[in-house]
């Protein structure tokens, strides 16, 4: 049950903290009460087919493959030109921030915000004209509204 509860503790940590090494993961691991070596974690970020991946600052962190969205990573420059053409507004409320397009534009738009993996964002929905983008919390949403303001 140890190997199962662990996998389960990696998965939760990979989740919930940018983990850029194996060192990094194993410290996190101790502090959770598993007492494993380098190469346990080795053979569990083989087993969980965990992947580097980069975000839209080209910072390097380990995700699950299969929810990892690193072939779909975009340009930031495209990212900036398409804020500047479609978007009309950004609002926040508390963790969500609501994007207004010009009309059939949303969809797109919202295709290249989740192309940029941003890891602040859990997911978008995209209307005709409109998109929200659900934040973890209301501080990465504070984060990401203000550069997304900055774009046009």
């Amino acid at each position: 049950m140890k190997r199962t509860e662990r996998l389960r503790a990696i998965k939760e940590i990979i989740s919930s903290k940018k983990i850029s090494s194996q060192e990094d993961l194993l410290n996190e691991l101790k502090k959770r009460g598993h007492d494993v070596t380098q190469s346990t974690i080795s053979r569990d970020i083989s087993e969980l087919r965990l992947v580097k991946t980069r975000n839209y600052r080209e910072e390097e962190y380990y995700s699950i493959e299969n929810m990892t969205r690193e072939s779909k990573i975009i340009d930031p420059v495209k990212f900036k030109t398409k804020l500047k053409e479609s978007v009309l507004s950004v609002k926040r409320a508390e963790n969500i921030i609501v994007l207004r397009t010009f009309p059939g534009e949303a969809q797109g738009t919202a295709a290249i915000i989740d192309g940029m993996n941003f890891v602040e964002i859990i997911g978008t929905v995209a209307g005709d004209d409109t998109i929200i983008c659900i934040a973890d919390n209301r501080k990465n949403a504070e984060k990401i509204f203000e550069m997304m303001q900055k774009q046009f």
